[in-house]
């Protein structure tokens, strides 16, 4: 059985570190919990970053990437597979300061149709009633750009958004695009965004890594911003 962090064990909060720092702490991940359903989730008090997106957008091998560990998020042969949300510790000298939450990837088409409505309900609910959580990466295959079930789960995340939840796009295999396709991604990608984060990604050519590692860093480790969740929740066609 796994056990939360206690307050006790929450390390000082430094000032913003250059980014071989955020690289050093991003590397520190390590498992804490699996959780098939919110109930089994712990209670915690720890600024947690959520990491969500479509089937095959990278999102396994972009967070394997910024923690520099081969196989921290498992990516399932079979699209649709996992269904479970897993948490991983982040803090040095067996501290933790903050938690990384890799949700199950969505839009898998050939997943059964109860599967899908089972967990498009799971993670609306944990992405409105989540308590500790600071922040949200939504990963995006540049390519396809943000889809109507991207689009779907940005509206689900709006309010906290607006009361001060942290969001980032993560356009990921950028090293697919030539400068201009990149360009002009970056800049779709930005209007859609209503007012969060937008940033190029390579897990392959290690190309926006800086910049991620150290904007996940302030998300975790500058004051609280976001009230009390609502209890209302929206829906959204989730699988990995």
């Amino acid at each position: 059985m796994t056990h939360a962090p206690t307050t006790s064990s929450v390390a000082p909060r430094p000032t913003r570190p250059d980014p071989k720092i955020a690289h050093g702490w991003l590397h520190t991940a390590r498992f804490l919990t699996t959780a098939p359903q919110l109930e089994h989730l712990p209670a915690l008090d720890l600024p947690e970053i959520a990491f969500v997106g479509r089937s095959n957008a990278g999102k396994s091998t972009s967070i394997n990437t910024l923690t520099q560990q081969k196989r921290l998020a498992f990516a399932s042969k079979t699209p649709g597979r996992t269904q479970s949300i897993n948490l991983f510790a982040l803090g040095k000298q067996g501290t933790t300061d903050a938690v990384l939450a890799d949700l199950p990837g969505y839009g898998y088409a050939a997943v059964p149709k109860e599967a899908k409505l089972r967990w498009q309900r799971v993670m609306a609910n944990y992405l409105v009633t989540r308590e500790n959580l600071r922040a949200v990466v939504l990963l995006c295959d540049p390519r396809l750009g943000l889809t109507e079930l991207d689009e779907a789960l940005l509206e689900i995340i709006r309010p906290r958004v607006e009361d001060g939840l942290k969001f980032l796009v993560l356009l990921t295999k950028a090293d697919k695009l030539n400068r201009a396709e990149a360009n002009k991604a970056l800049s779709i990608a930005k209007l859609q965004a209503g007012g969060g984060e937008v940033r190029l990604f390579s897990a392959l050519k290690k190309h926006g890594l800086d910049e991620v590692a150290l904007l996940l860093w302030d998300w975790a480790h500058e004051a609280p911003t976001t009230p009390p969740p609502a209890d209302d929740v929206g829906d959204v066609d989730t699988q990995r």
